[in-house]
């Protein structure tokens, strides 16, 4: 803890901070400081326990993500409220975790809709990769009635989902694209020059052109 306070950097806590996220260290110390530690899976829920921010994101890269039991990872998915905290569990830990599909379905059904928009990541991830029983149509009916007026952070991970299903699966991609264009979620956001828009419809398009390109 003492050495994650002196790696602590005003600047990059305000810019953080300005994206809801409450600590100062930069992410590529973190990542030099964990690749110091190695795996300390003890250390870990140490680092976890003590709430602190730049802590847990320590902690999520030195532990060992098959070792936790599904109500600790629940448990600590409902603690984890910076995005940054919240995005590094789902990503590093919970995906390469046994209990990752059975979290999936009970966060998707969550009324908690930043624990629900865990269990939409963990269903983006299955539709670009090991899609078979899911049922696409299904999430496309929920996605066409629900996304437009979700909260942000769900907002987001259901519009990621729609963009992955137009992508990965062309037997559904004129529907996705529809239900995009009509929705016309984050059609104005903000994207830097050179960067894809998350606007479902042109990020559909986008990568699918990449694909056939490649």
């Amino acid at each position: 803890m003492a050495e994650l306070a002196d790696l602590e950097d005003p600047k990059v806590r305000a810019v953080n901070e300005r994206h809801g996220d409450d600590h100062g260290v930069n992410l590529g110390k973190l990542r030099a400081l964990a690749k110091r530690l190695k795996t300390q899976q003890e250390l870990a829920c140490r680092l976890w326990d003590t709430g602190d921010t730049a802590a847990r994101l320590l902690a999520l890269l030195v532990c060992r993500p098959k070792a936790f039991e599904r109500d600790r990872l629940d448990a600590m998915l409902r603690e984890a409220r910076t995005p940054k905290v919240h995005d590094w569990l789902v990503n590093y830990v919970v995906k390469k975790n046994p209990h990752a599909e059975e979290l999936r379905v009970a966060w998707t059904a969550d009324p908690d809709p930043v624990v629900a928009s865990a269990g939409w990541a963990l269903t983006t991830e299955r539709v670009a990769g090991k899609a078979d029983g899911l049922d696409l149509t299904g999430l496309l009916d929920v996605i066409e009635a629900d996304m437009k007026d979700a909260p942000d952070r769900l907002q987001w991970a259901m519009n990621h989902c729609l963009a992955r299903i137009g992508i990965d699966h062309a037997a559904y991609r004129s529907r996705a694209i529809d239900i995009g264009e009509r929705l016309e979620v984050l059609k104005d956001y903000p994207t830097s020059p050179g960067c894809t828009s998350p606007f479902a419809p042109v990020w559909i398009i986008e990568m699918v052109r990449r694909q056939h390109d490649a």
